[in-house]
């Protein structure tokens, strides 16, 4: 069993950036946005994120999509996994280092049985004729007469003990395949993750414009009022410069939604493999998984992180190298075979066993050995093989704690962003009764239109604040996934 469930995969680079869990509250957009690219439930914990809230307020949940949008149909999350597990240069690269490994294996089977040559020539040859005795020729080598000779020989031998010497060359050949299959499942976590990160980020983008809209669309409402007032001298001009500069503030953040929305398209063509892209409009959706206990998640790493596989794997072909070297202190025994054939028609043949005969046939086989004496540079290569896997079980024992380390990290920031999404709804929601409370109190005359601004940019930003935290979220899920090699429980959008 490779994988708990490996989800959508098909068929396991460059580097990748590591971002920042935190951010800061100052230029949200830009920094929330800027890193957006680059991209049988268990029992519930504390820091899981609280269930979207219904309608509350006025108010549409987070899986609804924003109004005046509607889903198209085109490439959505899933789609875009599948296509980066086929095109993406690093997958690719992958598959072909375990064709080579495949090729090296499927040469390790045949090798050892097919050590045979085959030689042959053609050439002149004097006449000659006689025996050792008489002969009415010359030593001459060229002559009048002259004509064609060919030879030909064919030699080989079949192994019939090694001591171990080729079975530990195919024992180290399959684990040298098994660490690059491991290792295309880790190019494809890794491309996977980018694929979400940029997805997601081209979501949050999407929908934040959709909010810069709606406080656009108040901001341009209330200045309307104001200024009004302000041109019968009802009104403060200073309250309609602030206005205004806020307004202009949105406008900068309109424009950098528009740029990050370009930025993961391109991300998102790059990873696909597909110029033409287009991506429905679909809303930022909580990752489905129910967060577990810590300890399912260090388990599931340990027997499905590719890493973990790859060590595995290189543990065993370095034992297969040992037992080959050890193998090395004993003879080889086989089957030689021998056959060959020689006509030179300008030459007589010659009866006599003990003379020799350029015309001749012959076939032969027998038991055979070949022993290496070179014992003690023998010993260093055992010796030199065995220090090698102790330096491979210690890798392993390091890979071991790494990925529990990278596991729990990962699983202490699922549980922090669920926490901090919980928090942010709340404020949005108080932030979004701030505004309308006040919104009613400017259209039934009691407050002015000043008062707006405070509550819309605070409802403004803890709605952002809202979307970020679920993409953080599903972020966060994505990569307690790759750490665990666990792939479905990461988001994908459906």
């Amino acid at each position: 069993m490779r994988r708990l469930r490996r989800g959508s995969r098909q068929t396991p680079a460059a580097a990748v950036p590591r971002r920042r869990a935190g951010r800061s509250r100052g230029g949200w957009l830009a920094l929330c946005l800027g890193a957006s690219l680059g991209l049988g439930a268990p029992r519930a914990v504390a820091g899981d994120p609280p269930e979207p809230d219904e309608e509350s307020e006025g108010e549409p949940a987070d899986t609804h999509l924003p109004s005046g949008q509607k889903s198209t149909v085109g490439f959505d999350l899933l789609r875009c996994l599948r296509l980066a597990d086929l095109n993406h240069p690093n997958v690719q690269a992958a598959r072909a280092r375990v064709d080579q490994v495949k090729a090296q294996l499927l040469e390790a089977h045949f090798a050892p049985y097919m050590m045979f040559s085959l030689t042959g020539g053609i050439g002149l040859s004097a006449t000659t004729r006689g025996t050792n005795v008489f002969s009415p020729n010359t030593d001459q080598s060229i002559t009048s007469s002259m004509g064609l000779g060919w030879r030909t020989s064919f030699d080989g031998i079949i192994p019939l003990w090694t001591f171990g010497k080729i079975t530990s060359l195919w024992d180290a050949a399959e684990a040298n395949v098994r660490v690059n299959e491991a290792g295309v499942e880790v190019a494809r976590d890794e491309v996977r993750y980018e694929v979400r990160r940029a997805y997601f980020g081209l979501q949050l983008a999407r929908q934040a414009l959709e909010l810069l809209h709606d406080a656009e669309e108040r901001i341009r409402k209330a200045e309307a009022d104001l200024q009004h007032k302000v041109d019968n001298e009802d009104g403060d001009p200073i309250d309609l410069l602030k206005m205004q500069t806020h307004g202009s503030e949105l406008e900068i953040k309109h424009s950098e939604a528009e740029k990050w929305i370009s930025v993961a398209m391109a991300g998102l063509r790059f990873y696909t493999g597909i110029d033409r892209l287009e991506v429905p409009e679909e809303p930022l959706r909580l990752a489905r998984h129910r967060l577990g206990h810590v300890s399912r998640y260090l388990q599931a790493a340990r027997l499905h992180r590719p890493e973990m596989q790859m060590v595995r794997a290189g543990i065993e072909a370095r034992q297969a190298q040992v037992r080959q070297s050890q193998a090395g202190m004993f003879p080889d025994i086989g089957i030689a075979l021998s056959a060959g054939a020689s006509v030179a028609p300008e030459v007589a043949d010659q009866v006599n066993p003990f003379t020799g005969d350029p015309n001749y046939f012959h076939y032969g086989a027998g038991l055979v050995f070949q022993w290496k004496l070179d014992v003690v540079p023998q010993v260093a290569r055992v010796e030199f093989a065995e220090a090698q896997l102790r330096e491979m079980m210690a890798l392993d024992r390091k890979a071991l704690g790494g990925v529990a380390a990278e596991v729990e990290q990962a699983y202490a920031e699922v549980v922090d962003w669920g926490k901090r999404l919980g928090a942010y709804r709340k404020a949005a929601k108080y932030a979004k009764r701030w505004l309308v409370t006040v919104q009613q109190a400017i259209d039934v005359g009691t407050m002015e239109e000043k008062e707006l601004l405070d509550p819309a940019k605070a409802y403004l930003e803890h709605r952002y604040n809202a979307l970020n935290a679920t993409m953080e979220y599903n972020l966060a899920m994505a990569r307690l996934a790759k750490a665990t090699g666990w792939d479905a429980i990461a988001p994908d959008a459906r």
